[in-house]
């Protein structure tokens, strides 16, 4: 019994010293959490990484709503590389902490970098980093410098990578124009045979240099203002066009990701007559070969409430129920179709028809998959079927014109 205790006190002393402790441990006042990180070139073709660090004592303040003094919640600081492994070791000759990118949450890429090269250069370095976040939300800052959309500060959330993301999500979930991709997605689509990416923009209005100064979280209205923009459409990892209004939301239609929308039909000869509020939906795409060329199958069913009728017309009759259920089905499917033949034009199969292919045809794949982009795909010919559903009408039955 004494000899099992021993060794017993023996195992427990070897093991004390093998356990390593805090070896790993970082301090917070010697970390520079990064928030957002934009990236540009500038006119020598390098790297400029432009790094939206919190201050973390000014955001605990201002949650906490204490009075004197209020610094900005952020810093900027910038550095430039040949590389983004190189940009980011540069910028250690400006700060007094080390880059911490474990809460960094949004990467911006400007629309100039990613029309030059292919953002696979950039997406590599920051997935091969292990303290960097996967799961950091891509958009690409439309018509404006990535360092513009990064050094705006916000008023309603303190810090600016927040309110880009959180709008970016709140109108895929109400809006369906835009979508929101992280980093992860980002690559596996990258990789991915017979699709291309297609991520969101970012928009900035008004003054950028007001837009840095803390007046611009003191008015009413903004002097600069962050917003969703368009769906960028990526060729190889090159953006190669924008697409928005109906067409986006077709394509969000095709990705099978639009969460909710509204969608306004014409009427007895009036535009934008009756709005329905889709609630949920579903898409559904097939690939075959028929004649030796490639065809699409798409199926939508979609589900909504009427929102607003702004003409007589009585939805207690199953009759008209039907003929607003025919309309709004014509209308999702002129939608796609834009959608479709937008992605055409550029030649860039952003819905993935290749991809389905492939799951269904490996071998037809196999002969079309290099020339799939510039031969094949802008000419695949695509059967919409689309089911739309009224769940409900409303409190109201009828409008009020119809008591007139």
């Amino acid at each position: 019994m004494k000899a099992k205790r021993l060794w017993l006190l023996l195992a427990c002393i070897v093991v004390i010293f093998l356990l390593s402790g805090c070896w790993s441990k970082k301090e917070l006042t010697d970390l520079a959490i990064v928030a957002a990180l934009g990236i540009d070139k500038n006119e020598q073709g390098r790297y400029v990484g432009t790094m939206q660090i919190i201050n973390p004592g000014n955001v605990a303040s201002g949650l906490q709503g204490g009075g004197g003094s209020q610094g900005p919640p952020v810093s900027i600081v910038t550095g430039t590389g040949d590389t983004i492994v190189e940009l980011s070791r540069n910028t250690s000759r400006k700060l007094s902490r080390r880059l911490y990118y474990a809460h960094t949450n949004l990467v911006v890429i400007s629309e100039e970098l990613a029309k030059e090269e292919s953002i696979n250069n950039i997406l590599d370095s920051l997935e091969r980093d292990a303290q960097f976040r996967s799961t950091a939300i891509l958009v690409i800052a439309q018509g404006k410098k990535a360092s513009d959309i990064v050094k705006v500060l916000t008023a309603i959330d303190k810090i600016p990578a927040n309110k880009v993301i959180k709008t970016l999500r709140i109108t895929e979930k109400t809006w369906g124009e835009n979508i929101a991709v992280n980093v992860q997605e980002a690559i596996q689509t990258l990789v991915s045979p017979g699709k291309e990416l297609v991520v969101s923009g970012f928009r900035l209005r008004g003054d950028a240099a007001n837009g840095k100064k803390t007046e611009n979280t003191q008015q009413t209205e903004p002097s600069a203002l962050l917003y969703a923009g368009s769906l960028a459409i990526f060729k190889n990892g090159k953006l190669v066009n924008w697409i928005d209004g109906e067409a986006s939301r077709g394509s969000i239609f095709l990705l099978d990701k639009l969460k909710a929308s509204a969608i306004a039909i014409k009427w007895k000869g009036k535009e934008e007559a009756i709005t329905y509020e889709l609630i949920r939906q579903k898409t559904k795409i097939m690939a075959k070969m028929e004649n030796g060329t490639p065809r699409v199958s798409i199926k939508v069913d979609a589900e909504g409430n009427l929102g607003e009728i702004r003409v007589p017309a009585d939805v207690t009759d199953p009759d008209v129920l039907l003929n607003i259920e025919q309309a709004i089905e014509k209308e999702i499917k002129k939608e796609i179709n834009q959608a479709v033949q937008q992605a055409q034009k550029y030649k860039a199969d952003i819905f993935g028809f290749g991809e389905a292919l492939h799951r269904t045809n490996p071998k037809a794949w196999k002969k079309m998959k290099s020339n799939w982009n510039d031969v094949y795909f802008p000419e695949v010919k695509t059967e919409i079927v689309v089911d739309a559903f009224v769940r409900r009408t409303g409190l109201r039955n009828n409008p009020h014109q119809v008591n007139k």
